[in-house]
């Protein structure tokens, strides 16, 4: 199809919504008259907990602000506005918390909009007859999928194509709420059901989905503008005391991409290779030749499971005679602690700042050249007391332990904080890091109307 209007613009108000919409930016970027108001609120970066607990990744107050902004300007102007990966996991509790922030804004305000909801989380049933049928497999090492590790799975999400965010745009939707989706769908998903080249608005969507991180100078959160038309895109920051260059928006063609050249998604790729950048004026770059490889439709499916609890403590040592057998000195007190608990229940890690605490065993600088190490000891067992016990006996052999050269009693560690024993909670680890092949784009994800 081809598109009906020579261009469409997408404004994204900022990287994650909750991260904090800057107001100028905000006011410039729809000075441009945008056709969409689109962001993507979701992410694995932050680990496996917030997917697992089914809690928000960004608080509830930044939230129900950023998003009040958005529908003010889409009330004013009578855009739609879309989200992806509600509430950071995009499970099904990330959406109904995300829908009742929106709810009470409405009320608040007396905004009455068409909303569609899209839901991410996947059925175990329907997963386990996909892995009976050999239409699962696993990505980076992991093992091939079982019913066992379904099973045990506390929630699993798929990431949606733009598909779903089009069949609620089909039904009349004016807001979308979606779960888990690919970061590029929320923002190609206009442009693409208007008849514009796929792969340019889904390069356009990986471009914006990070807001202003393709502008420089970078900051923590901001908007980017992206304009499509026939055969190109042009990327520009509302923000005056921002630019976007070759450099900066090639960067960010390359963020988080194992492939330079390649960006798998939902039904096939993008291709880079022939792509080219453009500085078409100070501040805007236009990207052109993105080609659209078409593949069978897969799903990245996204899941964990319940850790244990975990409890830690945090502290440092400046004691050099310490410090010069860090390894004797941090096996003593691993040895003190299978004496007492065994070694089944439990996990006791070390992070060593100073000599691996960032790279561990990968940490290619083996000599400590630091005066002082810092420490955050980490217990993570099948029960929260049983944690609370075990890093209580680590904390304490950590203190208190001879080693060699040793003449004080004490003094060897200082801890910032009282109480030293931190409870961190629940903690959660990923498992479900596979691809799943469908017939149906729509199959994983049921839209739902509902009255606001």
């Amino acid at each position: 199809m081809a598109p009906t209007r020579d261009h469409m613009t997408v404004l994204a108000p900022e990287g994650m919504l909750g991260y904090g919409i800057p107001v100028r930016s905000m006011e410039e970027g729809l000075a441009r008259n945008p056709d969409v108001l689109a962001v993507d609120a979701g992410s694995t970066d932050p680990g496996p907990y917030y997917l697992g607990a089914g809690v928000p990744y960004t608080s509830r107050w930044a939230v129900k602000r950023d998003l009040a902004m958005m529908l003010e300007a889409a009330q004013a102007r009578h855009i739609p506005v879309l989200i992806g990966s509600a509430g950071g996991g995009g499970g099904r509790p990330h959406v109904e918390w995300l829908v009742n922030v929106y709810r009470e804004i409405c009320r608040e305000r007396g905004y009455h909009f068409r909303t569609a909801t899209i839901q991410a989380e996947i059925d175990k049933g329907w997963l386990k007859a996909k892995v009976a049928r050999g239409q699962v497999t696993p990505l980076d090492l992991l093992d091939s999928l079982t019913g066992e590790t379904i099973d045990a799975a506390t929630r699993i999400v798929a990431q949606m194509g733009d598909e779903p965010f089009q069949k609620a745009l089909d039904l009349g939707a004016e807001v979308v709420i979606a779960g888990r989706a690919c970061d590029a769908s929320v923002i190609a998903a206009l442009p693409i059901r208007a008849g514009f080249d796929r792969a340019l608005g889904i390069h356009m969507g990986k471009i914006l989905e990070c807001g202003g991180a393709a502008a420089y100078p970078r900051h923590g959160s901001d908007s980017l503008l992206g304009v499509i038309d026939r055969d190109s895109f042009t990327v520009e920051p509302p923000n005056p005391d921002k630019i976007c260059s070759v450099a900066s928006v090639a960067a960010h063609s390359l963020y988080e991409r194992s492939d330079p050249y390649r960006l798998a998604l939902p039904g096939g790729a993008i291709d880079l290779t022939a792509t080219t950048f453009e500085q078409v004026t100070p501040r805007a770059v236009r990207v052109r030749g993105t080609r659209f490889a078409p593949a069978p439709y897969t799903f990245k499916l996204e899941g964990v499971r319940r850790a244990g609890y975990r409890t830690i403590t945090v502290a440092g040592t400046r004691d050099p005679i310490l410090i010069s057998q860090i390894d004797a000195y941090l096996e003593n007190v691993r040895n003190r602690v299978k004496e007492v608990y065994g070694t089944e229940g439990y996990r006791l890690l070390f992070h060593v700042y100073g000599r691996d605490g960032v790279m561990g065993a990968l940490e290619p600088a083996k000599e400590i050249r630091s005066h002082e190490l810092g420490f955050v000891i980490e217990v993570v067992a099948d029960d929260p007391e049983a944690s609370s016990a075990i890093l209580a006996l680590s904390r304490s052999a950590a203190l208190h332990s001879t080693y060699p050269g040793r003449k004080a009693i004490a003094g060897n560690l200082a801890f910032p904080f009282s109480p030293s024993d931190l409870k961190a909670g629940e903690a959660f680890e990923f498992s479900v890091h596979h691809l799943v092949e469908v017939d149906d784009p729509l199959e994983l994800f049921p839209v739902e109307m509902i009255e606001i």
